[in-house]
């Protein structure tokens, strides 16, 4: 789950020449997402804006397992079955999610949409799911049951009752193809913000850089940390809101596809990472993975950096990451 207020974007609205910076706060793939662009008038960035919303609906038709008539929908109900010639756009992002799976040694796995939803987070849950209950719930998980055919742009999932799903990268990848394309429009400077996930390029009007302020999600009226990001991707990964406590210990919504047990000690994390697709499936990925196991292969990867908060309110960051400390 995405929180948005765990990221504070600071930016000014006051335009040197003629250009401004313009917003406009919608709901799209189900989630909210504001999108900033800085344009000469509001004709112009409504416009701008405007190009951005399509896109974003089109990937959404493309990678929605919800709607029965998308490429996505048809690769689910042919598990088992057939494989399903698919669109160039959507066999890349599930070829580069299948590397991701091999990258975070299963933490991120597009077929964790096959777990059995045993876990309930709304406070109706009593007692913890059995041993038995939680192997069953991830029997059909498994990146390694996706069967790529390049030649064909195939794609088939090997045993029925296989599901594959973008929930963890779906928004980042909107986010990310929504700015490439207002960039190759002539869009100077923005923000895509996808519930959480945040692609920003350019810089503000008065040419200052964009800033995203890091909250510490034990105490969130106090910002710890601001960071300048010119042209990249953030995403912050929130599990405190979302979790259930047996035997004094706290389970989050965050569920490891591999075991079918929630991650544990871990409350956020921030990843910068290029894209808003890759930072997406780290973010999720170092909470599956833990502390000490995610921060070493986050710094194994170039360009890429993160933050880390545990339940016990430590910070823990990469040790490339150069913040302004408040």
């Amino acid at each position: 789950m995405k929180h948005l207020i765990t990221l504070l974007l600071l930016f000014s609205i006051i335009g040197c020449a003629a250009q401004q910076s313009y917003k406009r706060t919608l709901k799209l793939m189900g989630s909210r997402f504001d999108i900033t662009v800085v344009a000469n008038d509001s004709i112009q960035a409504n416009k701008y804006i405007d190009t951005a919303v399509a896109e974003i609906s089109r990937i959404e038709k493309l990678i929605s397992s919800w709607d029965d008539n998308s490429q996505t929908s048809k690769i689910n109900r042919n598990a088992g079955i057939k494989p399903v010639k698919v669109d160039k756009e959507l066999f890349d992002l599930i070829e580069r999610a299948i590397g991701l799976s091999k990258l975070t040694d299963g933490a991120f796995d597009i077929s964790y949409a096959s777990m059995d939803r045993i876990w309930k987070f709304d406070g109706s849950m009593t007692k913890m799911p059995s041993k038995e209950e939680i192997i069953a719930s991830v029997e059909k998980v498994g990146y390694q049951n996706i069967v790529l055919d390049k030649k064909n742009s195939t794609v088939f999932l090997k045993l029925k009752g296989i599901k594959i799903g973008f929930g963890a990268i779906g928004k980042g990848y909107a986010a990310d193809k929504a700015k490439k394309l207002l960039i190759s429009k002539g869009v100077s400077s923005g923000i895509i913000n996808a519930s959480g996930d945040m692609n920003t390029w350019g810089k503000q009007p008065n040419g200052n850089e964009w800033k995203v302020a890091i909250t510490n999600p034990m105490d969130k009226n106090k910002v710890f940390a601001l960071l300048p990001i010119t042209n990249g991707a953030v995403v912050t990964s929130g599990n405190y809101e979302k979790y259930v406590n047996f035997n004094g210990k706290r389970y989050t919504h965050i569920i490891d596809p591999r075991t079918g047990y929630p991650s544990t000690g871990i409350i956020s994390v921030t990843v910068f990472a290029p894209k808003a697709e890759l930072a997406d499936a780290l973010a999720t990925s170092v909470f599956v993975m833990g502390k000490e196991a995610g921060l070493d292969r986050i710094n194994q990867l170039p360009k890429i950096e993160c933050i880390i908060i545990d339940d016990k309110g430590n910070i823990t960051k990469s040790k490339n990451i150069e913040i302004d400390k408040l």
